[in-house]
């Protein structure tokens, strides 16, 4: 196939978005409502679950998405580093299972999450949370999208109400002390569903733990982008992909108009 240009991302997005749900089926009947999972689980560097279906929808995606673009580079959670991938223009970072402790405890929320990235930058975003029935998909310059429907935050300068706010405590309570009222939220053990959710408008603010990897928020990036959002570090800097070293500072997620006001409420 040949290289995604603005014009092509149109015809290369139904295949990953097939790919996505694809996995999700995969994944599905490990699944346990409320229950350990039915995959065999493991940890690895002694306090990081795995499962089964991690290494069976990434041996899965990567199967599909590299016979989209061959000459694309390939970063997953699963799949050891290979630094060739620093030296490719288009680059494949996925997350095959983003919540595998929810996936492995029963909990709904976790997500496949798919990301094109050209030069540093996502171009293409697919996020599946298969027991919600929720897909989320974003291409650069053309718009974000939940289940076939368009997403477009307010442009207001204000938060309506007291802000909803979903992310580790500390961050909520720096968050707090300078803007009140904040409704704090269940935290969204998938970060990927973390930033989506703020796209979607049901998440006012979403806060990130430093140490968040390149697959965990990829893709979620580019949907809150195209839906009018903002995904920074605190020191208001935009995310580069492709590095080195993938993971990232503590972080913020919200409307593009509310970012001044709720950055400057974390380093106050």
């Amino acid at each position: 196939m040949l290289s995604p240009s603005p014009h092509s991302l149109s015809s290369l997005a139904p295949a990953v978005r097939d790919a996505a749900r694809r996995a999700g089926d995969l994944a599905v009947p490990y699944f346990r409502s409320g229950a350990q999972t039915a995959a065999k689980l493991w940890y690895k560097g002694g306090s990081s679950p795995v499962t089964e279906a991690d290494i069976a929808l990434d041996t899965y995606l990567k199967s599909q998405l590299l016979e989209l673009l061959p000459e694309a580079g390939w970063l997953s959670e699963e799949t050891v580093d290979d630094p060739a991938r620093l030296g490719r223009e288009y680059v494949w970072i996925v997350d095959p299972i983003d919540g595998t402790r929810a996936f492995a405890s029963g909990h709904p929320d976790w997500a496949i999450s798919i990301a094109l990235v050209q030069n540093g930058k996502p171009i293409l975003g697919i996020l599946h949370a298969p027991i919600h029935d929720r897909l989320y998909e974003a291409r650069l310059g053309e718009g974000a999208w939940s289940n076939g429907a368009r997403l477009q935050l307010p442009e207001a300068e204000t938060f309506s109400g007291p802000a909803r706010v979903a992310g580790p405590k500390p961050l909520v309570d720096r968050l707090e002390r300078h803007i009140n009222p904040v409704e704090r939220l269940p935290k969204v053990p998938s970060l990927a569903l973390r930033l989506a959710r703020v796209a979607d408008g049901s998440i006012d603010v979403g806060l990130v733990s430093a140490h968040a990897q390149d697959w965990d928020i990829a893709a979620a990036d580019l949907i809150l982008q195209e839906a009018g959002g903002r995904l920074t570090q605190l020191d208001g800097s935009l995310l580069i992909y492709n590095k080195p070293n993938p993971s990232h500072d503590e972080m913020i997620a919200v409307a593009s108009r509310l970012h001044p006001r709720a950055i400057g409420a974390m380093r106050a």
